[in-house]
């Protein structure tokens, strides 16, 4: 189970936090899109992604060579209401931008 002390862990880097900024509000998003959103080598990004899975705050489905990832539904209510608050003003401190997907339908 997350503890407050993991969720600030994990999101205590500006990667990781520009990746849940980039996931929060989406659907789901292809890891290439977010390689391509932060303009970061894949295996970074992939590296970053697997930290927030570990942390619990991500979730991913594969769909045949790409995986695809979203914020995890099943966060705690207080995790969630510290994403929804914390993610804007973080979009705007790492001038996170991200409209549309270009990889996958």
């Amino acid at each position: 189970m997350l503890t407050p002390t993991q969720l600030c862990k994990c999101l205590g880097d500006d990667l990781r936090l520009s990746l849940v900024c980039l996931l929060h509000g989406q659907e789901e998003v292809c890891v290439c899109d977010l390689v391509d959103a932060l303009e970061a080598p894949q295996s970074t990004v992939s590296r970053h992604l697997a930290q927030l899975r570990q942390c619990q705050l991500v979730v991913a489905r594969r769909q045949g060579t790409w995986m695809h990832y979203r914020i995890n539904p099943e966060l705690p209510d207080w995790a969630m209401a510290i994403l929804d608050s914390l993610v804007e003003p973080a979009r705007e401190h790492l001038a996170i931008r991200f409209t549309e997907t270009f990889c996958c339908p």
